[in-house]
């Protein structure tokens, strides 16, 4: 299947498999996909992930995280799209909810978080909102 925003895809399946209370969910993988579910492992919105090797497409399994009944991911969205880009620099990056949630950014030195983002004085794009 061909998906024109796999940001968004991979965003989605994780959006409805928490409102569904799964505990775990399969996404296509790309080198930016696995990125991303990099930095949602550092900053403890997931509690791991693996990818599974097929002959053909390669998929990433990603375990969800629940503490007290809830899950640790309350919302996504998605910022940056295909049709419609937003960048923003170094002193203008987006804080999320005071600091309380993240904001993804793909820099020149690889996609980080805004706080490292501040730390590395780096803007780029910001691809999404996690909180």
């Amino acid at each position: 299947m061909n998906v024109t925003d796999p940001i968004a895809d991979l965003l989605t399946r994780v959006r409805n498999a928490v409102k569904a209370n799964k505990r775990k969910v399969d996404v296509p993988c790309s080198n930016l996909k696995k990125g991303l579910v990099e930095i949602l492992k550092q900053q403890k919105f997931i509690n791991d992930y693996t990818i599974i090797e097929d002959n053909k497409q390669n998929v990433i399994r990603i375990l969800l995280k629940y503490t007290n009944g809830g899950s640790a991911i309350t919302g996504l969205k998605r910022i940056s799209k295909p049709g419609l880009r937003q960048y923003a620099d170094s002193e203008s990056l987006p804080r999320v909810y005071n600091g309380y949630g993240i904001a993804v950014i793909s820099t020149s030195k690889g996609l980080m978080t805004d706080k490292q983002a501040r730390l590395a004085s780096v803007g780029g794009e910001v691809l999404c909102y996690i909180w």
